[in-house]
């Protein structure tokens, strides 16, 4: 039965029964009470995965990248200048899409497999010394290598140098898995998407806007019409919307936010560290190294396994998909061939990530890979079989 498989992907991700069944809705008068009665709690619960207590709540029926669209052309001027961290497909995409816009990016660069540097980014603020760079753009968790980024170690670098730029952070892929302090870490713009941590369709961009964020849109220059926020904003306070809504994607996000706080973050949070560790202690028994360069930058969402020499990783994920009907990750831009990537994020159980990591396995062998059958499921298995009795304590 082909298509009845969970996806390894690092989005879109599983999306659970109980939230495809809540979009199986009927149409509804979105200008009538039924919308403006959910939009409200809604937003009020999306702060809560926030973490933001006033953050404004803004949804554009968009993928991420409309979000990162978004956050710029609401906040920024044509010439403006940001600074940006180049480490990964998704880093390097975002400042692609600033260059189009005509905005002038400082790139730092650092190899694929690296993070965010703090240090360097508080001396090239420190260096503005008339203060012209707007924004600081943060991929928080690069999709493509499998490296977290400290968010609050940049936001503690950007206070060292004395800086005013807006904060804009990429959380695509973390927000809703991993930890994430808005207020705490002091974040202008956090972008994320509704197909990753959220466990819905793709076509719901979700952006969380600070108060300082919100003022800077009063000067901001650049064009916008579909994703202007101030009338999405003040749209969304009456309880409306500035256009036709995608009923059917909001019906399934108060689904997933339900399950999400019913859950608890800090469970969730703990939940995908756990089954991350699993996953991390099969690569180490396959004797794969991370794409990620050191443990302190290893996501919760996603790992990035390095293929031996003379093996290309697309072979691979084309095998197991052909051979077994189980998708996992290609390997994206300068790693192109040379990883694979297991998404162990959402909808993800320890008995799910066991039968990735089984199929990945089984196509390695295939392939002539120096690995040992059962290796890494069993090495995976020791750390599940640890780490569940706190969990079934709790639920006693």
């Amino acid at each position: 039965m082909r298509g009845q498989n969970p996806v390894f992907i690092p989005g879109p991700t599983n999306i659970p029964d109980s939230i495809r069944q809540a979009m199986a809705v009927q149409t509804i008068d979105h200008r009538g009470p039924a919308f403006a009665g959910m939009i409200g709690p809604l937003f009020d619960d999306l702060r809560r995965i926030f973490d933001s207590r006033d953050a404004a709540i803004v949804t554009f029926p968009a993928s991420g990248t409309g979000g990162w669209e978004a956050a710029i052309t609401n906040t920024l001027s044509p010439g403006d200048r940001v600074l940006a961290t180049r480490h990964g497909m998704f880093s390097r995409r975002w400042i692609d899409l600033c260059r189009r816009h005509g905005l002038d990016v400082e790139v730092i660069d650092l190899p694929w497999g690296e993070g965010a540097c703090p240090e360097r980014i508080e001396a090239a603020l420190a260096a503005d010394r008339s203060q012209t760079i707007r924004a600081v753009l943060v991929t928080h968790n690069e999709t493509a290598t499998g490296v977290r980024s400290d968010v609050a170690a940049i936001r503690r670098a950007m206070d060292a140098a004395g800086h005013p730029a807006l904060l804009m952070v990429d959380g695509v892929s973390s927000i809703a898995s991993m930890e994430f302090r808005m207020d705490e870490w002091g974040v202008d713009l956090a972008v994320t998407g509704s197909q990753k941590g959220f466990m819905l369709a793709t076509g719901m961009a979700i952006v969380a806007v600070s108060p300082r964020a919100k003022a800077a849109m009063a000067g901001a220059g650049l064009s916008r019409a579909y994703l202007d926020m101030r009338e999405m904003i003040a749209a969304t306070a009456q309880g409306g919307y500035p256009y036709t809504p995608p009923w059917q994607l909001f019906a399934g996000l108060r689904a997933s936010v339900s399950l999400l706080l019913e859950e608890g973050m800090e469970a969730v949070f703990a939940r995908h560290a756990r089954i991350a560790e699993g996953v991390r202690a099969a690569v180490r028994a396959w004797g794969l190294p991370l794409c990620a360069a050191r443990p302190e930058l290893f996501s919760d969402s996603v790992s990035a396994i390095v293929v031996p020499q003379g093996f290309d990783s697309a072979r691979l994920t084309d095998h197991a998909f052909a051979t077994y009907d189980v998708s996992f990750g290609a390997g994206l831009g300068e790693v192109a061939g040379r990883v694979f990537r297991i998404g162990h994020l959402g909808a993800m159980t320890d008995v799910m990530a066991l039968s990735g990591i089984a199929t990945a396995e089984m196509a390695m062998a295939d392939l002539g890979y120096p690995v040992t059958l059962g290796s890494g499921v069993a090495a995976a298995q020791a750390h599940f079989r640890a780490t569940a009795a706190p969990i079934r304590a709790k639920a006693a």
